[in-house]
Order: structure tokens, then sequence, then C-alpha cells
């Protein structure tokens, strides 16, 4: 009778081991499902925002005979810029993310097949600048729209197009 009494012991608490397990992986499996939603659902107000700024620039766009029709794209460099600038009390490292905007499939290979010519070409404009200039917004502007031109320019000698619309600062970190 000792001997069953230990068996219902041990049956019980198997019972309650295999519960724990149960719940553990439904909330493993949950998190996961959750996860994965919230990642995956953030893409949608992107293609929005791109949508409305392809709507927004196409009539600015329509009157310029540089700018090919088609819709926005964004080509992403594929590593962001690191580089030392000279301070009025010391230097400062800079990291700064470029994305291109360009109109049309077409205009969206050839920047990515010339990405090596672009990032030269930012990274000799992104040298030429002063940390007193960055650290104000219009010294940014200036340093953007002075990429760009180069951009263009260097674009342009090779493949006969500017091909780039605008150069996008994404992410901007000064230290």
């Amino acid at each position: 009778m000792a001997e069953e009494t230990d068996l219902e012991i041990e049956e019980s608490g198997g019972g309650k081991k295999k519960l724990i397990i149960i719940i553990a992986a439904v909330v493993v499996i949950l998190g996961g499902v959750a996860g994965f939603f919230l990642m995956s659902g953030s893409d949608e107000p992107v293609e929005t925002l791109e949508e409305e700024t392809t709507m927004a620039e196409a009539p600015a766009a329509s009157g310029s005979a540089t700018a090919e029709t088609g819709s926005a794209l964004y080509v992403a460099m594929p590593r962001p810029f690191v580089f030392n600038v000279p301070g009025a009390s010391r230097d400062r490292i800079v990291q700064i993310k470029v994305q291109l905007l360009v109109r049309g499939d077409g205009n969206e290979e050839i920047a990515k097949k010339h990405i090596p010519l672009i990032e030269g070409t930012l990274l000799s404009v992104f040298s030429t600048t002063t940390a007193d200039e960055l650290s104000t917004s219009a010294g940014k502007e200036t340093l953007r729209l002075t990429a760009l031109d180069k951009v263009q320019a260097a674009m342009e000698g090779v493949e006969g197009s500017k091909v780039v619309e605008r150069v996008l600062f994404t992410g901007f970190v000064m230290q």
C-alpha cells in the first residue's frame, strides 16, 4: 500500500511538470508571434510616406528636364559614412547614413551599379566640411546640397544623366 501512495505522488508531480512546460511553450510561441507582427507591421507607414512623397514632388519634377518620370525609389548606401572633421576646440567624429532618391527602376539599377563611385564622391564632399559647419542645420543643408551637386556631376560624367534626384541624410551623429 505504501508503494501505491508513492506512485500516485509521482504521477501527479509529472502532470504538473507537463503543465508548466506546456504553459512555457505557449508563452514563448505567443511572444514570437507578437514580435513577428510588430516587426513586420512597421513596413506599411514607410510605403504610405513614399507614396505621399511621390505625389508631392511629381508636380515640381514635371517642369524639370533632368528628372525622369517614374515612381520615387530610395537607394540606401550599404554602410554609414564615418569620418573625422576638424573643429574650433577639438576634432569630432561624424557618422552620416545616406539614401538617394531616384525616379524609376532604370535609375535605381544605375545608382546601385555605381555605388562605389557615389560613395567616393560623397566621402570627398564630407571630408571638406568642419564641425562648426555641421553643428547648424544650415550647414547640414549646405553639405547635403553640395553632395547632391557633386553626385549628379559624377553620374552625368559616367552615365550621361544625373540619375539621382536628391541626397537624403537618414542618420546624422556627431561626437
